[in-house]
């Protein structure tokens, strides 16, 4: 119920303020819809949403499974982790701009140059998050399973996993987050497809409700995603923690 509030306050206080601006700058929400339905009519809005996903899905889980393995080393071994520290700060402080044009340089304005940029500049969020949980992980029950002489992968699997699956799940929803900001600007600049090309273009146009629409569709399946995904998958890896009174 809150939420529709919320929604409903969002949408009268837009139509305000394109009262009071004017529908050039700011179109009423009417005129994004009409511009909505016309794109879905066409096609191009699933194509260009339907691309834009498929990019965020691949450089997810190749920014999650690389992140994931390096992290976790870096977490269990110091030798590891005193070599990878120096690349993951420089990672962590690289802007994503400069990941971008420096992958489009060296690889052309190809898909696997903008998934590997957009992979990059997830990698480092992943590997600091599950090496603080590798670090965290119980050292009485490494003992345990060596005492029960459990194999290493159902030792993996029933004791390690478990204890990391909070930080994966936090690893999981902050990294999402940033893939969707950096995949519109990989788009932006370097891909014929894309709700981040679209964006550009009606920019270009200076085509306000087009650009309105696109991302608000957008944001409408990140919240979608964010609600049936991400947050079930956190709070399925929080549920063996006691909850606060």
């Amino acid at each position: 119920m809150l939420r529709l509030l919320s929604f409903a306050l969002f949408l009268a206080t837009w139509w305000t303020a394109a009262l009071f601006v004017g529908g050039a700058k700011l179109p009423s929400p009417p005129a994004v819809l009409h511009v909505m339905i016309a794109e879905a009519s066409s096609g191009a809005l699933f194509l260009h949403l339907g691309a834009t996903l498929a990019r965020v899905a691949l450089a997810f889980t190749l920014a999650m499974s690389l992140g994931s393995a390096i992290g976790y080393l870096m977490g269990r071994v110091k030798l590891a982790d005193r070599l990878g520290d120096p690349w993951l700060i420089l990672l962590l402080n690289l802007p994503a701009l400069v990941v971008i044009v420096l992958a489009y340089i060296w690889a052309g304005l190809t898909e696997a140059a903008a998934i590997a940029a957009i992979a990059i500049n997830k990698l480092p969020t992943a590997i600091v998050t599950l090496r603080e949980g590798a670090r965290a992980l119980d050292r009485s029950l490494d003992e345990m399973a060596s005492v029960f002489a459990m194999p290493r992968w159902r030792a993996f699997r029933h004791v390690v996993l478990p204890q990391l699956a909070p930080y994966i799940a936090a690893s999981a929803r902050s990294g999402l987050s940033l893939v969707w900001k950096i995949v519109l600007v990989a788009e932006l600049l370097g891909r014929p497809n894309g709700v981040g090309f679209e964006i550009g273009v009606a920019f270009q146009l200076f085509d306000t409700p087009r650009l309105l629409a696109y991302s608000l569709t957008f944001a409408a399946v990140v919240l979608v995603i964010e609600t049936l995904l991400v947050q079930p998958f956190e709070a399925r890896a929080n549920r063996w923690r006691p909850r606060a009174a």
